[in-house]
């Protein structure tokens, strides 16, 4: 709809443009569809009365109609790309969002081929000394300590790109980003989790990475860091908070 209102715009305005204002050194000026000069005369056609009609050149101030018309046409010109461009990006994104399937998932583009990250197994790991502690303490004052880890030292998906840009398709609105994960031994710790005394409200704490996104269709993101990345350990997570539901995308940049 938008792109048919800038195209009818740009019609009405080359339509109005067709039109020429032929200045008068005494200030007036005739409305005109075209002009000629003719040695000591200027012959024109009035789209007032809708005639050829010529008046003495002497009487014509020429330098200001020509400049005009230029300006004129360099708006149109400016304006008809400005459309192209605006249709070539909208074809563009459109094939984009073709690549990309529409099952749920993280997919990222490998030139003309589109892969999909696997998600990862986490498990929940419980800090058994506290949670030895909550059961001697008198009233549940101390807090749960968790956290949330995926087996292996590294991703098998690797980066070189520090910016990678990435896909994620949403089967329904949640929160989601870009996470660096911590490597201890044989695993990656993705967020620590603490759930509180008495309310038990759970609190999860990742180490989220500042991203851009866009949204390229229903449900579907493009997303990349907003810095390049160093080189580590990292994942793409969609969450809701507090409820530790987290879904997993594994990388690594190398």
């Amino acid at each position: 709809m938008r792109k048919l209102l800038i195209a009818l715009a740009i019609l009405a305005v080359a339509a109005w443009a067709a039109n020429i204002k032929l200045y008068l050194k005494d200030g007036g000026y005739q409305i005109v569809r075209e002009y000629q000069v003719r040695s000591d005369r200027v012959h024109f056609y009035s789209v007032e009365r809708s005639q050829w009609e010529d008046i003495p050149l002497d009487l014509v101030d020429l330098k200001r109609t020509e400049s005009e018309a230029a300006e004129r046409k360099a708006q149109l010109d400016a304006d008809a790309k400005s459309l192209a461009d605006e249709e070539k990006l909208e074809r563009d994104i459109k094939k984009e969002v073709s690549r990309i399937p529409r099952d749920p998932g993280v997919y990222w583009l490998d030139g003309t081929e589109t892969r999909v990250i696997k998600v990862a197994e986490s498990t929940v790991h419980t800090n058994k000394g506290r949670s030895i502690l909550k059961r001697l303490a008198p009233i549940p004052v101390v807090s749960g300590k968790a956290t949330l880890e995926i087996q292996g030292a590294h991703a098998t998906t690797v980066f070189t790109n520090p910016e990678q840009e990435l896909y994620i398709q949403l089967s329904d609105p949640e929160r989601f980003g870009i996470v660096k994960l911590t490597v201890k031994g044989n695993i990656r710790i993705v967020e620590d989790i603490t759930t509180i005394p008495i309310s038990n409200e759970v609190v999860e704490e990742p180490e989220m990475v500042d991203i851009l996104r866009t949204q390229m269709d229903e449900g579907l993101y493009k997303i990349w860091p907003k810095e390049k990345l160093a080189p580590g350990e990292y994942a793409v997570i969609e969450f809701t908070a507090g409820k530790l539901n987290m879904q997993i995308w594994d990388f690594a940049i190398k």
